[in-house]
């Protein structure tokens, strides 16, 4: 069994020293979608929703929660991200809102928990700004789909 690099040699959690790292570009993306009623997705898609830019909105809080993911997951490192986009598929067929995250930095650790955190809080805005006419929206499948860079080198999910 790996052991956890969050934990010291008594298991107290710690936050990980990548001081002996060397600073690689680092890329990931995440995945998400938000699957609602039809109507809901043809009124954001018109831009009907009360609240205003549904997508706007999500696009913008996605950003902000990559550039706080330290405040919000315990013993992840603050870093100087150099890049977060933050896009939005429609898929008519599903009745959804595909929702993906890339998050680039030069530094000495990841940014997967970055991508996913922007996935995960563009998806908590869409519902946020559309409850009034969908409470039943789902929120689903947030995933890492890919990441590159640092010593584990390439991974891809999807």
């Amino acid at each position: 069994m790996s052991k956890l690099t969050h934990l010291d040699d008594q298991g107290r959690a710690r936050m990980v020293d990548v001081s002996a790292k060397d600073v690689t570009l680092r890329q990931a993306t995440a995945r998400g979608r938000v699957t609602m009623r039809s109507e809901t997705l043809a009124m954001i898609a018109e831009g009907r929703a009360k609240k205003g830019d549904v997508m706007a909105a999500a696009r913008i809080a996605g950003i902000m929660a990559a550039k706080k993911t330290h405040e919000l997951i315990p013993l992840c490192h603050p870093l100087a991200i150099s890049g977060v986009t933050v896009d939005f598929t429609t898929d008519t067929g599903a009745n959804a809102i595909e929702v993906s995250a890339t998050v680039k930095v030069e530094g000495k650790t990841g940014v997967e928990m970055e991508a996913l955190t922007a996935v995960a809080v563009a998806c908590l805005t869409i519902y946020d700004m559309c409850k009034s006419a969908d409470r039943a929206m789902r929120i689903g499948d947030i995933r890492l789909s890919e990441k590159s860079g640092g010593k584990s080198g390439h991974y891809s999910g999807d």
